[in-house]
C-alpha cells in the first residue's frame, strides 16, 4: 500500500506536468513514428526506466555506473565487459594539466632568472639597478615563450604605490624637508602644473591632437620618479640638499599629478571642464589626505606606545600605509598625500616609539621591501613594450618618432624653465653657486612606473593608445638615457658634499655622549650600580668625547682615529671565529 503523503506528491506532480503548454495528456499513446525518432534520437521517454539495484541505492549514481560496468550491462549489451580504463584516463588528463603547470612554472623561473641577472648586471657595471631592469624588460617581452604581461594600473596605484610611498617618507629627515620646502613645494606643485600645461600646448601645435586629450598626457608624464637618481647621487656622494629636493618633490608631485589626472580624464569623458571647481576640490582633496594621514599616523603611534613585539610591530608597519590610503581614496581625499603625511609623522616619532631590536629588523624588512617592489615595477614596465607596440601598430613610424621626441623636449624645457630661475634666485643656499644645482636638479627628471600605470588606466577615446606609446616613450628616455648621463654631469660639475653635513653629525654625537657623562654621575649613588662598571662606562664616552674632537684638530696625527678603526677590525674578526664555533 502507498503511503498517503507519496501518493499527494504523485498528484502534484502529475499536476504540474499537465499543466505545462504542449505536454501530452498522461495515458495517451505517441505516434509509432513519434516513437521510432525519439528511439533514434535517444529521446528519455524511450529508453526504458533504469533498473534500481540495492547494492548501490546509498552509493550514489557512479557506483551505479560501476555496477552495472561489472554485469556488463552498461550500453555494451548483455555479458560484455568494459576495459576498465578511468583511472588511466584521470592519470592522462592529470599529467596534461600538469604540463600547463609546469610550462607556467617554467616561464616564471625564466623571468625570476632574467630578473637576477640583470639585477647582478647592474651590482657589476655599477649602473643604477631601475636602467638594465628597464631595458631587460624590453628584451624579455619579445623573447618566444614569454606570456603577454599587462600591468594593471590598480595594481601599481594600490599595491604598490602605497609602501613605496611610505616608506620614502618614513626614511626622509623632516629637519631636512621643513628646511627646503620652498624649492619642494616649487618642483612638487607648480611645475606639476606647468608641465601639464607645456606638453599640451606643445603636441596640439606639432600633432593636432585635441585640447583634452593633451592635457590628460601632461598629467600623466608630470609626476617623478627619483629610484635611480638618488642612488645615483647616494653612491656618488652629491650634496644632501640636492637629493632631499629631489626626494621630497617625488613625495608629493604624484599627489598633484593624479588629482590634475583625474579631472583630465573627466574632461575628456565628459566634454566639459571647469577651472574654479577643479581648484577647489584640488585644496579639499590635499586637505583632506593630509588630515587623514595624521588622523591615523596619531592611532597608530598610540599602539605602538605598548608594544613591545617585533613581529607585530613590523606587520602593523607593513599595513600603515594601506590604513592611511584607502581611506583617504574611498573619501574623495588625496591617498598619496595621506600615505606620505603618516609616514613622515611615524617617521618623526620612531625614537620614542621602536625599540633597538625592532628598529634593527623594521629598517632591514623596509630595506627588502622597497627594493624588491621597485625591481617589479622597473621590470614590468619594460614587458609592457610589446603591448604598448601592438596598439599603436597601424601608426606612422616617423610620426610617432617627431611625436615622441617633442614630448620629451617640452618635458626637459619645462623643468629648465621652472628650476633656474628659482636655483638663480636661492643661489645663498648652494653658497652663490646656481648653474651647478639647477643642472643637476634639471636632469635628474625621471619617470617610472605611476606615469605608465596612469596612462594605462585611461578609459577607452580616440587618441588612448598614442597617449599610451608617448608616456611610454618619456619613461625609457628619461629612466635610460637620464639615468646613464647623470653620475658624469655631476662629476663634470664638482656636485660633492662638501663634509659640512658630516661636521654636524659628529658635533651631535660629542654632545650626546657629553649628555650620557652626565646621566652616569647620578646613577652611580644607586645600589646596583658597581663602582667599576661605572667607571668603564664614563672611559668608553671620554674616548668617544676625544676621538669625535680630534677629526676638528689640524695638527691631529690620525692616531685616536687608527686605534678605533683597529680595535673595530679586531673586533669583527674575533665575531666571525664565535659565530664559526
Amino acid at each position: 500500500m502507498v503511503p498517503r503523503h507519496r501518493c499527494a506528491l504523485q498528484g502534484r506532480r502529475l499536476d504540474r506536468a499537465d499543466a505545462r503548454p504542449g505536454r501530452r495528456a498522461r495515458g495517451a499513446r505517441r505516434a509509432p513514428d513519434a516513437l521510432r525518432h525519439d528511439r533514434r534520437h535517444g529521446a528519455p521517454e524511450a529508453r526504458a526506466a533504469p533498473r534500481r539495484d540495492p547494492r548501490v541505492a546509498r552509493r550514489g549514481p557512479e557506483a551505479a555506473v560501476r555496477v552495472r560496468e561489472r554485469e556488463g550491462e552498461h550500453r555494451r549489451g548483455p555479458r560484455v565487459r568494459r576495459p576498465r580504463r578511468g583511472r588511466r584516463r584521470a592519470r592522462h588528463r592529470h599529467r596534461r594539466r600538469s604540463l600547463n603547470v609546469h610550462e607556467t612554472e617554467l616561464v616564471l623561473l625564466g623571468l625570476l632568472a632574467g630578473l637576477c641577472f640583470f639585477l647582478l648586471l647592474a651590482y657589476r657595471t655599477g649602473v643604477p639597478y631601475p636602467i638594465p631592469l628597464v631595458i631587460g624588460g624590453c628584451v624579455l617581452g619579445y623573447l618566444p615563450g614569454v606570456p603577454d604581461v599587462r600591468m594593471s594600473p590598480e595594481i601599481v596605484l594600490l599595491a604598490f604605490l602605497p609602501p613605496l610611498l611610505y616608506s620614502a617618507a618614513f626614511f626622509s629627515s623632516l629637519r631636512n624637508l621643513r628646511a627646503n620646502l620652498g624649492p619642494i613645494m616649487v618642483l612638487a606643485i607648480g611645475l606639476v602644473i606647468a608641465t601639464m600645461v607645456g606638453v599640451a600646448v606643445v603636441i596640439h601645435q606639432v600633432s593636432g591632437m585635441p585640447w583634452a586629450p593633451a592635457f590628460v598626457l601632461g598629467a600623466v608624464v608630470s609626476p617623478t620618479d627619483p629610484t635611480a637618481a638618488t642612488e645615483i647621487a647616494g653612491r656618488l656622494g652629491a650634496k644632501r640638499r640636492y637629493i632631499t629636493i629631489i626626494e621630497g618633490e617625488s613625495l608629493i608631485n604624484d599627489a598633484t599629478a593624479l588629482i590634475l589626472y583625474k579631472y583630465a580624464v573627466a574632461a575628456v569623458t565628459a566634454g566639459t571642464f571647469s577651472l574654479l571647481d577643479a581648484g577647489g576640490k584640488f585644496a579639499l582633496a590635499s586637505v583632506g589626505g593630509i588630515a587623514i594621514g595624521l588622523a591615523v599616523g596619531y592611532v597608530v603611534a598610540a599602539l605602538r606606545k605598548h608594544l613591545d613585539d617585533p613581529a607585530t610591530e613590523i606587520s602593523i608597519s607593513l599595513v600603515t600605509a594601506y590604513l592611511a590610503y584607502l581611506p583617504a581614496a574611498a573619501l574623495g581625499a588625496s591617498g598619496v598625500l595621506a600615505a606620505v603625511t603618516v609616514g613622515v609623522y611615524l617617521g618623526w616619532r620612531s625614537p620614542e616609539l621602536i625599540t633597538p631590536a625592532t628598529r634593527l629588523q623594521a629598517f632591514a624588512v623596509w630595506e627588502i621591501l622597497a627594493f624588491v617592489l621597485n625591481a617589479a615595477l622597473f621590470t614590468l614596465v619594460g614587458l609592457q613594450l610589446p603591448a604598448v607596440m601592438d596598439g599603436i601598430s597601424g601608426e606612422s613610424a616617423g610620426v610617432l618618432a617627431r611625436d615622441a621626441a617633442v614630448v620629451i623636449a617640452a618635458v626637459l624645457v619645462v623643468r629648465a624653465l621652472a628650476v633656474v630661475p628659482f636655483a638663480i634666485a636661492r643661489s645663498k643656499f648652494w653658497e652663490g653657486e646656481w648653474l651647478g644645482p639647477a643642472a643637476a636638479v634639471t636632469w635628474t627628471g625621471m619617470r617610472g612606473a605611476v606615469t605608465l600605470a596612469a596612462a594605462l588606466a585611461l578609459p577607452e577615446f580616440a587618441e588612448r593608445d598614442l597617449v599610451i606609446f608617448l608616456a611610454f616613450a618619456v619613461v625609457v628616455f628619461t629612466v635610460v638615457v637620464q639615468g646613464l648621463t647623470l653620475p658624469g654631469l655631476i662629476r663634470r660639475l664638482d656636485f660633492y658634499e662638501d663634509g659640512r653635513i658630516e661636521l654636524k653629525e659628529t658635533k651631535a654625537r660629542i654632545l650626546a655622549a657629553k649628555a650620557a657623562i652626565e646621566r652616569i654621575e647620578p646613577l652611580r649613588e644607586e645600589e646596583w650600580v658597581r663602582e667599576e662598571t661605572a667607571d668603564r662606562m664614563r672611559a668608553l664616552y671620554e674616548f668617544r668625547i676625544r676621538r669625535f674632537k680630534a677629526r676638528f684638530d689640524d695638527e691631529d696625527d690620525g692616531a685616536i682615529e687608527e686605534g678605533s678603526l683597529s680595535y673595530q677590525r679586531l673586533r669583527r674578526m674575533i665575531l666571525d671565529a664565535e659565530r664559526g664555533e
